[in-house]
C-alpha cells in the first residue's frame, strides 16, 4: 500500500470497522436495555410479524378469560337469587301443609293464604329485579331458543352469548347461557298462575281452602323441581366456564412462552456479543488514532 496524503486508506478502513462495531454495540445495548431481541422491524421482519400475531392472540385469550369470569359472576348472581327463591318455596310448601289439615277454620286459612300470596309476590319481585350489568336474569329475558340476546334492542331477549375465543367459530369460540323464567306465575304459583280451558293448569294459585291447599302441594313440588333444574343448569354451565378458563389460561401461557422465544433477548448470549463489540469498538478507536497519524510519516519524508 502506497504512502499517500489525499487518501489515508488505513484510516478509512479502520473507520469503517469502527462504524460496524459501534453499530453492533448500539444494537446490543438496545436489546439488553429493553430485554427484547426484536426492537424494530429491521432486527427481524418475519419475527416481528410473528410476534405481533402472538401478542394479539395473548391479549384476546386474556380478554376471553375475563369474559368467562364475568359470565361466572353473572351465573353466581342468578344462583344466589334462586337460593332466596328456594327459601320462599320451602316456606310456601310449609304453609300449604299447614292449610291442608282440617284443624284450621276458613278464616284461619285465609290468613295463612295471605302469607302464601306474599311469598309468591316476593318470588316474582326477586325474579324481576335480579340483574347483572343491567341484564335481567330471571324474568325470562334469557330464556327461549328463537332469538339471541345480542344487545341489538334496549331490552334484549334470548340466550346470552359468552364469547371467549380469539375467532368467531361457534364450535370453538363461544356458547350460550340460557336461564328460564323464575317468576311465581312461571313456576305455577300464586294468583298469577295461568288457566287453560277453564281449569287450573297450575294448581298452586291459592291455599285458602283445604282442597286448594292439598292440590297446591303437588304444584309446589313441581315448582321446586323446576327451580332445581334451573340451578342445576347454572351449576353445570359455571363448571363448564371454569374449565374453559383453565384451558384459556393454558393457551395464553403457552403462546406467551412461544412469543418469548421469538421476541425476548437471550441475556447471556447478548452480553457476550456486547463485550465483544465493546472490545472491538475500543480497539478500532485506538487503531484509528494510529492510522490518522500515518500522514506525519509523509511529512517527515517531505521535510527530510
Amino acid at each position: 500500500m502506497s504512502l499517500t496524503i489525499n487518501h489515508n486508506m488505513m484510516a478509512m478502513d479502520t473507520a469503517m470497522n469502527l462504524s460496524k462495531s459501534y453499530s453492533a454495540l448500539a444494537t446490543s445495548t438496545r436489546r439488553l436495555s429493553s430485554g427484547l431481541r426484536i426492537t424494530s422491524a429491521s432486527d427481524d421482519a418475519a419475527g416481528l410479524a410473528v410476534r405481533e400475531i402472538m401478542r394479539s392472540e395473548i391479549k384476546s385469550l386474556n380478554q376471553g378469560v375475563r369474559n368467562a369470569n364475568d359470565a361466572i359472576s353473572m351465573i353466581q348472581t342468578a344462583d344466589g337469587a334462586l337460593g332466596v327463591i328456594d327459601e320462599k318455596l320451602i316456606r310456601m310448601k310449609e304453609l300449604a301443609m299447614q292449610a291442608a289439615t282440617g284443624t284450621y277454620s276458613s278464616d284461619r286459612r285465609l290468613i295463612i293464604d295471605s302469607e302464601y300470596q306474599a311469598m309468591a309476590s316476593e318470588i316474582t319481585r326477586i325474579a324481576n329485579s335480579t340483574d347483572f350489568n343491567g341484564i335481567h336474569l330471571l324474568n325470562g329475558n334469557l330464556s327461549g331458543t328463537t332469538s339471541m340476546h345480542n344487545g341489538n334492542g334496549i331490552t334484549a331477549a334470548g340466550p346470552m352469548k359468552v364469547h371467549f375465543g380469539t375467532g368467531n367459530d361457534s364450535a370453538e369460540d363461544y356458547y350460550y347461557v340460557s336461564i328460564n323464567t323464575s317468576t311465581a306465575s312461571a313456576l305455577g304459583l300464586g294468583l298469577g298462575a295461568g288457566t287453560k280451558g277453564g281449569a287450573n293448569v297450575n294448581a298452586g294459585k291459592s291455599i285458602s281452602t283445604q282442597t286448594l291447599a292439598q292440590v297446591a302441594l303437588d304444584a309446589l313440588n313441581n315448582a321446586i323441581v323446576s327451580k332445581d333444574k334451573i340451578r342445576a343448569n347454572l351449576g353445570a354451565m359455571e363448571n363448564r366456564l371454569q374449565n374453559t378458563i383453565t384451558n384459556l389460561n393454558v393457551q395464553a401461557e403457552n403462546t406467551q412462552a412461544a412469543e418469548s422465544q421469538v421476541s425476548d433477548v437471550d441475556v447471556a448470549t447478548e452480553m457476550t456479543n456486547f463485550t465483544r463489540n465493546q472490545i472491538l469498538t475500543q480497539s478500532a478507536v485506538a487503531m484509528l488514532s494510529q492510522a490518522n497519524g500515518l500522514g506525519r510519516l509523509a511529512m517527515q519524508l517531505i521535510g527530510g
